[in-house]
């Protein structure tokens, strides 16, 4: 009797589901698997000098995979939710065409983009990225947060971040967010 139940309740453990170290994220699409990643930092890690203020502030270069198969555009919001200020909004990019897989480093700061994606207005009130700069203190948690659309945003370039979510409501297939730190 008691073999009989160890074997059922390995056999039970050995046919739930277990979860994925994936994460996995539910949209408008249903259950997709959307990563961001930079060939600049790892997740969690320091964002190097030259990705800030400190540095020539250049935007780091982005890579994600494939997305849920309506995806028409994606859109990209990168902040600081630990600004003594609030949340604190750094870059704002929509519009990138479906196709698209990542952002070379150096995102130039205009409005329009060569692969026709906009970009919004930051919180140091500029169009583009806009690296760390964080008060000196304890490092600061940046977000980059991506999300498969499947309709084209169509905002004007300078768009703030609350007008790009707003325009996102109802349309996101899928999101996936990648942490950096920097601190000074």
């Amino acid at each position: 009797m008691r073999c009989e139940f160890v074997a059922v309740a390995c056999l039970s453990l050995c046919l739930s589901p277990w979860p994925s170290a994936t994460p996995r994220m539910q949209g408008k699409g249903g259950t997709v698997s959307l990563q961001i990643s930079s060939a600049a930092f790892s997740a969690g890690e320091t964002i190097p000098k030259r990705f800030t203020c400190d540095g020539p502030d250049a935007s780091p270069k982005l890579s994600w995979n494939e997305p849920p198969p309506k995806t028409q555009s994606f859109a990209l919001i990168m902040d600081d939710p630990d600004a003594p200020v609030g949340t604190w909004v750094h870059w704002v990019l929509f519009d990138l065409p479906a196709e698209t897989r990542e952002l070379a480093e150096g995102v130039p700061k205009q409005e329009q983009v060569a692969n026709g994606a906009r970009q919004g207005r930051n919180d140091f009130g500029k169009i583009g990225y806009g690296g760390p700069c964080p008060p000196p203190g304890n490092p600061h948690r940046y977000f980059f947060k991506l999300y498969a659309l499947d309709a084209k945003l169509n905002l004007k370039a300078g768009a703030t971040k609350a007008d790009v979510e707003g325009a996102m409501k109802g349309h996101i297939l899928a999101h996936a967010e990648m942490i950096g730190r920097y601190g000074r």
